[in-house]
């Protein structure tokens, strides 16, 4: 028979750990601890402790922070995983001291820190600009949309809640009316039933307080721009939106991030609660500006000839004039950019439908609105079934062209033998909140030039195409880290001041990696 070595599970073992040689320099561990420990100054946390003369020791705020970035590193959000991490991973331990943080306390430091987290992102950004890591030539901007720690369920307008509360108060009413008839229990089983029943009707109750309590305390959220339509409000957390992805919709924020070009180091990180990113360009540049200002880096960082670039989503006519006006050096295309390009001519031939717009791919082929009859003058307009349609507005599109907008009646649209060849999809005017065809009319071709045409001259250009291409490598590689390589996808908070905060920690993460990867951080 083979002989082995013996082992034994009981057996008892000392083993010494020196927690400085587990963090090796050249690793983001390191990075953590020598940024902490030499060139941070944390003095920004302290006035909010009040421990000076009596009270409990505080955990030093040096500790905490090593825990959740590194947490943060490894994909981690939850305190509670973070307590158990500092019990039984020996590099939290290593960054820790050994010591054990309640969740609680962890999960305070991050949502009650916000302005303090600012502060220490623009001094890792300062130690990015003595290392030589920002190159300030071209800066690159664009949004990450993440859930947030509120649910869609609760959004709506303010009708739309109204109508929500009401369906909530006649159910709680069907409920009790079975419930009085089956009031009499004979059985365990039936009397089980019973209480299941009651305490469903109590849920129902406290959702319809809910809602009514916002009702009352709130008001109707209002859009950006001069239409100022009402938008849909949310009960958890109104200052998150409802948000369209590639994934579906989500509750949440917009995350966007400006991003220098020679190593991809984030200058700036803010948070939006709103899912169109046209509203955030000019608070995003501003903020650079005031940033640079402050530290030093730069007193006028866009007279300097620094480059900015953002996608489509960016670009309108107000954008364009403000970049105009402040001389910014700014490329923001327009959403047919590529349609224009010569270069991406022979795309849908050469790599297939793969290739194509995600959105025209599903879109089929209506009656154009050519052939409804409008009348510029009186602004009405007729479809070809003869119905006359309803006037919603005259406003400038994207491109800064005025439209005048039309809408069908939806009890016309509905059993109108045409909607299948006039509409997109049929089947909504079948709905309770569906529409009907929507059309739209240019009322002046011959306009005079406008910024968004400027813009189009710059992106088109062949020096615009060379800068603009460098947008994609920047910015994206960002996100891909941030979201996939460091799996930090959500926000775990509630409000607009605490989710800033939380993804300034995101970013804070990809900052000092560049600086554990391309600085010159003391061995």
């Amino acid at each position: 028979m083979p002989r082995f070595k013996p082992y034994n599970y009981d057996q008892d073992a000392m083993v010494v750990i020196n927690y400085r040689h587990q963090l090796q320099p050249g690793t983001f561990e390191y990075a953590v601890h020598y940024l902490i420990e030499h060139k941070l100054d944390l003095s920004v946390f302290y006035p909010k402790y009040r421990n000076e003369d009596t009270g409990r020791l505080a955990y030093d705020p040096a500790i905490l922070l090593k825990i959740i970035l590194f947490a943060y590193s490894k994909g981690i959000t939850s305190s509670r995983e973070m307590q158990w991490c500092c019990e039984t991973n020996i590099i939290f331990k290593a960054l820790s001291c050994d010591t054990v943080p309640h969740f609680t306390t962890l999960a305070a430091f991050v949502s009650s820190h916000a302005d303090e987290i600012e502060a220490l992102f623009e001094q890792v950004l300062l130690v990015c600009q003595e290392q030589g890591l920002l190159g300030n030539e071209l800066f690159a901007i664009d949004g990450c949309k993440m859930s947030s720690d509120a649910s869609k369920e609760w959004s709506g307008t303010f009708k739309e809640l109204g109508d929500k509360r009401d369906k909530l108060r006649r159910l709680i009413r069907h409920r009790l009316q079975e419930h009085r008839q089956r009031d009499e229990a004979t059985t365990e089983a039936e009397l089980d039933q019973q209480i299941r029943e009651a305490n469903t009707i109590l849920s129902l109750d406290e959702a319809k307080n809910k809602i009514d309590r916002f009702l009352k305390t709130q008001s109707p959220r209002k859009g950006q721009g001069k239409r100022s339509k009402e938008v849909k409000s949310n009960i958890t957390d109104n200052e998150s939106a409802k948000m369209t992805t590639g994934k579906g919709t989500i509750q949440g924020y917009n995350g966007v991030a400006t991003v220098d070009k020679k190593h991809q180091v984030i200058i700036d990180a803010q948070a939006f609660g709103e899912g169109q990113e046209h509203h955030t360009l000019k608070p995003v540049l501003e903020r650079v500006e005031q940033r640079y200002r402050r530290l030093g880096i730069n007193a006028d960082i866009y007279r300097s000839g620094t480059i900015v670039t953002a996608d489509t989503g960016f670009a309108n006519e107000a954008n364009a004039r403000y970049l105009h006006q402040r001389q910014i050096n700014g490329y923001i295309p327009d959403n047919r950019f590529r349609q224009r390009d010569p270069a991406f001519a022979e795309q849908k031939a050469k790599y297939g439908k793969r290739h194509q717009n995600t959105r025209q791919s599903h879109w089929k082929e209506v009656i154009p609105a050519t052939e409804f009859h409008f009348d510029p003058v009186n602004l009405t307009c007729d479809c070809p079934a003869g119905n006359r349609l309803s006037y919603r507005a005259t406003r400038q599109d994207n491109n800064g062209t005025t439209r005048a907008y039309f809408e069908g009646r939806l009890l016309q649209c509905r059993h109108c033998p045409k909607k299948h060849r006039c509409m997109q999809t049929p089947s909504a005017a079948d709905h309770r909140h569906g529409k009907g065809r929507q059309v739209s009319f240019a009322l002046n071709q011959n306009r005079s030039p406008n910024y968004t045409d400027w813009m189009k001259h710059r992106v088109d250009s062949a020096e615009g195409k060379r800068i603009y291409s460098h947008r994609m490598s920047v910015v994206e590689p960002v996100f891909g880290n941030i979201g996939t390589h460091k799996r930090l996808n959500r926000f775990s908070l509630r409000g607009k001041r605490k989710v800033q905060g939380q993804w300034q920690l995101y970013c804070l993460v990809h900052n000092i990696e560049k600086l554990a990867n391309y600085g010159q951080l003391a061995a």
